[in-house]
């Protein structure tokens, strides 16, 4: 009798919800907190999201790059930094060449002139020192002193001088050699003045300088043509004189007026295919060797700037481990969501930087989601307290019905805020195990105590 009396005062107890509290969400006013229900469907959730919120942002050393460099003492003039220092561009800059006339085309040294005279009788024969085993025609190489050495006349400088120039003063010279002046000159070889261009091309090549002005896309062309899949942050860069600039490769192919940047004498292109400046760095780092070998001054520079974006790029590292550091210690003010009720692991849920959360991140991130034989997924909310202090802490209760588990799509749309409460509640049969798994012992112990007395 006394067995049956504390089954039946166990089952009394739990029907009053004294053996057992679970808890659960009730619209209306309960313990001075009033409570509205709002199912979720596709036009609340569209309500819900319209509340404003802005997702934290990233500290700046984030988006900071390690950049170029500025100035160095000994080092003359270096390339300026062709993104800007304090923060990543969404997209690629613009950084064009001044543009140049660098006029008529000037004899230099190495080049192949190319000396001619018409053929024929008397004046074959008056010239014929001049022109001996050389069919009327012969080119001559420009010396290291700028000069050529023509038979019979002797050595003439042409350097630095336009064709006409330079025919003018073989004209005087064959005057005064007492040599008919009649003759024409022509650069047979183009090789004192040239451009280099490596990267994402299909050939790198050194190519020259000739009478027709050399247009960037003729040069990319002749190069084989830019060899490139992702063109969002591939960049053409151009170094002159100590100085970077960059054209970006989506901006190039839209914009004609960008492929036809004149090139000039010593100029380097690099095609460079992501956002940093280490390959062409090292592209730009041999091609000064190479070109200026004498200048030590310039090499010293290049370290000197290597070792300062490795100073920056290591103090941008150490920054952004120190907030790391304190992000895993609480040191830093996060906005958070928190996820109660019949979930696989109650926890905090921290919404992201820079953009926002949705109600299924939270539920799915990383793997516990709602357990299947204990949470009803008929009975998901999202609580949330207003923010006006006229309505003295109302709370929303956003309802998610995913019996239909088609509703689960709501879930990705439903943009969670900070402070958001996620509560799933516990299944019925759940409810009732719960309140038998907490009865039983004490019957067991009731009845041995019976049964001893």
């Amino acid at each position: 009798m006394r067995l049956l009396a504390m089954m039946f005062l166990a089952a009394l107890l739990s029907s009053c919800g004294v053996a057992y509290n679970s808890p659960a969400v009730r619209g209306g006013v309960a313990d001075g907190t009033q409570v509205r229900v709002m199912a979720l469907t596709a036009e609340s959730v569209l309500l819900a999201n319209r509340s404003a919120y802005r997702p934290q942002t990233l500290p700046a050393i984030f988006s900071t790059t390690a950049g170029g460099g500025s100035g160095l003492r000994g080092a003359g003039a270096l390339p300026a930094p062709v993104l800007d220092d304090p923060q990543r561009p969404g997209t690629l800059e613009l950084r064009l060449p001044p543009s140049v006339d660098p006029g008529p085309y000037r004899i230099g040294v190495g080049d192949v002139v190319l000396l001619a005279v018409p053929r024929g009788g008397d004046t074959v024969e008056e010239l014929s020192g001049l022109l001996a085993a050389q069919n009327a025609r012969q080119g001559y190489t420009v010396q290291d002193d700028g000069s050529i050495n023509i038979p019979d006349v002797g050595r003439v400088r042409i350097a630095g001088m336009t064709i006409d120039e330079a025919e003018a003063s073989l004209f005087n010279e064959l005057v005064a050699s007492q040599i008919d002046p009649t003759f024409s000159l022509e650069i047979a070889e183009f090789n004192s003045r040239k451009v280099s261009i490596g990267g994402a091309v299909s050939n790198p090549v050194v190519m020259p300088i000739t009478l027709t002005p050399l247009l960037l896309d003729e040069a990319l062309a002749r190069a084989g043509g830019i060899t490139v899949e992702d063109q969002d942050f591939a960049s053409v860069r151009i170094y002159r004189d100590g100085t970077l600039y960059q054209v970006p490769l989506t901006r190039l192919f839209s914009d004609p007026a960008l492929r036809n940047i004149r090139l000039v004498a010593g100029d380097s292109i690099f095609v460079d295919t992501a956002f940093e400046l280490s390959a062409a760095q090292a592209y730009f780092e041999q091609q000064i060797t190479l070109a200026q070998v004498r200048q030590q001054s310039r090499v010293a520079a290049l370290n000197e700037l290597t070792a300062e974006v490795s100073l920056r790029r290591a103090n941008l590292n150490e920054a952004r481990d120190n907030f790391r550091t304190r992000t895993e210690l609480g040191a830093v003010d996060r906005d958070y969501a928190y996820i109660t009720g019949e979930v696989g692991q109650q926890s905090r849920y921290a919404l992201p930087y820079e953009q926002r959360a949705s109600l299924a991140d939270a539920l799915f991130d990383g793997g516990e989601g709602i357990p299947v034989k204990t949470g009803d997924v008929s009975q998901i909310y999202v609580l949330r307290a207003s923010t006006d202090p006229r309505e003295f802490g109302a709370v929303t209760a956003w309802h998610l019905n995913a019996t239909n588990a088609a509703n689960f799509t709501l879930a990705t749309r439903f943009e969670l805020r900070p402070d958001d409460i996620i509560f799933v509640a516990e299944q019925p049969v759940t409810r009732w195990n719960r309140v038998i798994q907490q009865i039983t012992p004490s019957l067991l112990n009731t009845t041995v105590n019976a049964a001893t007395n």
